[in-house]
């Protein structure tokens, strides 16, 4: 049997086919099989997580990419400049949008990161001319360390229940705030010091998914860690030991990806080649490695000039992270107010990655008009739904007077409240949940 969404004036709605499927059971019972269709480009937190500030950003992304000095937010010993920071991110790239960030203190062609007020204590820095020159701090000093211990606890009462934050990089050692210091590893930190970063961090943002650049030392013995690779995919697994998957697998950390977020940099400039001669090997490093995410540098910075460019990056961001698709909804077809029922939902993550955050599973009633009218908070848990099939039931209950309503689901977004991760199905969004059905409340 066929049929189709009567349409509501103030929504708006485009008129959709559904399948409604007759099955053995309860005479009243809905199974719904929604089409499949690709994936949105701009679900929150997957996809191009760009910078905002270098130009023209060509494609949808969801998230934008933050470097910060801590000279910048820490001008004196304990006088925070959050609000100040926080002002960039309205920019016209980077407004609407949620935020990945690293603080450095070592950026080379860069002045340095290194607040005054410690150099002005003793903390020493040793000048080098690789990568373009700058100072490196010595990381052991414990006045540089404890500082840093300060700073990370004070990043944490900020951000860590700030919804609009996404993903945090550790930074802070080493060129770029990239853990190292190549090829002058004598001006690199200790593994004390590395320890000590990695336990503050941690203690300060118990709610946010954290990325180290390496999984070696005491990052590689991190189960809750997530670790981002800056360059993407040439040294993703290029047969060298030191490349970013075999350092994970030295560590034994190939499984992180299903707790914590795996994501970072294509290589600066090269988005031509990656997604050109040499897409196949992006497309086998981005599943190799269970990429979510890809910025600063990424290809929506470059002007797409030939169609194939631009496939290839809608089929890299809908492959990256989760992509949820819906493939069954069982529902009563009538219900009565207050009623309790039995709802199942099955679908499949078709990206290579899970969600990283607790974000609420919500089935609601929506009137004619599009208000919704009743919401029912399941208990799901999205981080669960790993690549491959999910299953999951419900008892719900609404109280609404009766009528004829739509089925609509929602997982809901905490910084803006309201519903952002769309499904790849063909089915009407009104106000940002997914319209899945009708139902009908009798007397």
């Amino acid at each position: 049997m066929i049929w189709a969404f009567a349409p509501a004036p103030s929504a708006l709605l485009v008129l959709i086919l559904l399948t409604r499927v007759a099955v053995p059971g309860p005479t009243d019972e809905v199974v719904v099989r929604p089409p499949p269709a690709d994936g949105p480009l701009d679900n929150p937190l997957k996809g191009w997580c760009p910078y905002p500030n270098a130009g023209p950003i060509y494609q949808p992304y969801s998230m934008v990419f933050q470097y910060i000095s801590w000279r910048e937010l820490e001008p004196a010993e304990g006088d925070f400049r959050f609000e100040e920071w926080e002002k960039s991110w309205e920019s016209e790239a980077a407004k609407d949008k949620h935020i990945v960030f690293r603080v450095y203190v070592d950026y080379p062609k860069k002045p340095s990161g290194l607040p005054e007020w410690l150099r002005t204590a003793g903390v020493k820095e040793r000048a080098y001319r690789d990568y373009g020159g700058g100072k490196s701090p010595d990381y052991n000093d414990p006045r540089l360390v404890a500082a840093m211990e300060r700073l990370i606890t004070a990043l944490g009462k900020r951000y860590n229940n700030h919804p609009r934050i996404a993903f945090i990089q550790l930074g802070l050692l080493g060129f770029w705030g990239e853990w190292h210091t190549y090829p002058r590893a004598e001006l690199y930190a200790s593994p004390e010091t590395e320890r000590r970063i990695i336990d503050a961090y941690r203690k300060a943002f118990p709610a946010k998914s954290l990325m180290a650049r390496y999984a070696k030392g005491y990052a590689g013995r991190q189960e809750w860690l997530g670790f981002h690779d800056d360059m993407f995919p040439e040294d993703t697994d290029n047969g060298k030991d030191w490349s970013f998957l075999a350092g994970l697998r030295k560590a034994g950390r190939t499984e992180n990806w299903k707790v914590a977020v795996i994501g970072g940099e294509m290589v600066p400039g090269q988005a031509r080649r990656w997604l050109g001669p040499d897409f196949d090997t992006t497309v086998t490093m981005l599943e190799r490695s269970h990429f979510t995410w890809i910025g600063p540098y990424c290809p929506a910075l470059e002007k797409a000039r030939d169609e194939q460019f631009r496939k290839r990056c809608e089929q890299l961001v809908r492959r990256m992270g989760y992509e949820f698709q819906l493939t069954e909804v069982r529902h009563p077809a009538s219900i009565k107010p207050k009623q309790v029922f039995r709802l199942s939902l099955q679908g499949r993550n078709n990206g290579v990655a899970p969600f990283y955050y607790p974000w609420s599973v919500e089935w609601v009633l929506l009137a004619p008009s599009g208000q919704a009218v009743s919401i029912h908070k399941t208990k799901w848990d999205i981080r669960t739904w790993l690549p491959g099939e999910f299953l999951e039931r419900t008892e719900v209950g609404f109280d609404v007077p009766p009528g004829k309503y739509r089925l609509a689901l929602g997982i809901r977004d905490p910084w803006k409240d309201r519903p952002a991760i769309r499904f790849a199905n063909d089915l009407p969004v009104v106000d940002g949940w997914t319209v899945v059905s009708e139902i009908q409340v009798t007397e």
